[in-house]
């Protein structure tokens, strides 16, 4: 896209993304609710111990808070979340809203893809 090689015309979440401030969410450009959530995170096999998960999850917040870490995750367009979110509760939350939401947004997706063909 900054090199010209590609348009884009808006971007797929909620809100504006940090590394491309200029383009407008698909609810500002005219499709609203047309949202797709792209989010990252570390399953461990189920009975995995405490201890380790602790451990492995204190080893990916130390990791996102190196600034060079940041600054590179931020060049390739990817918003990293806040401390609070970066826990293994927060993560099985998001995860159990994207499956609740997941039907209504696959059914808005096609209707509105049906609708133009």
């Amino acid at each position: 896209m900054r090199s010209g090689a590609i348009r884009a015309y808006a971007v797929t979440a909620k809100t504006r993304l940090a590394a491309a401030p200029e383009l407008p969410t698909t609810d500002e450009a005219g499709l609203p609710d047309f949202h797709v959530s792209v989010w990252h995170g570390l399953w461990l096999p189920k009975g995995t111990p405490a201890p380790i998960v602790t451990k492995l999850n204190a080893a990916v917040t130390t990791t996102l808070a190196d600034q060079t870490v940041r600054e590179r995750l931020a060049e390739l367009g990817q918003d990293i979340a806040s401390q609070d979110q970066q826990t293994p509760e927060a993560l099985r939350a998001k995860q159990k809203a994207e499956i609740e939401n997941g039907g209504r947004s696959s059914r808005l997706s096609t209707s509105r893809r049906n609708d133009s063909l």
